[in-house]
């Protein structure tokens, strides 16, 4: 059996944004590509997903005292 990263309890929720939301999801944010923050393609969680360089990657992360925060990433090659 192997181990699946994203099903982890510490693991936050990851995925892949389709192409035309990530437009409009970089727009509304008032940034350029190379202005986001990134994350590696190495990164054990993304190879679960197949990402590429130049995906934008949605992580949502829930806690009991703040509810729920969303991030975006750009996906770097390593």
């Amino acid at each position: 059996m192997k181990f699946k990263v994203l099903e982890h309890q510490m693991v936050p929720k990851h995925e892949v944004v389709a192409p035309q939301e990530k437009k409009a999801i970089m727009e509304s944010l008032g940034v350029t590509k190379e202005q986001m923050p990134v994350i590696f393609d190495s990164d054990p969680a993304l190879k679960e997903l197949n990402a590429k360089p130049g995906d934008l990657i949605k992580i949502t992360r829930e806690s009991p005292t703040a509810g729920i925060s969303i991030y975006y990433r750009i996906v770097a090659k390593s």
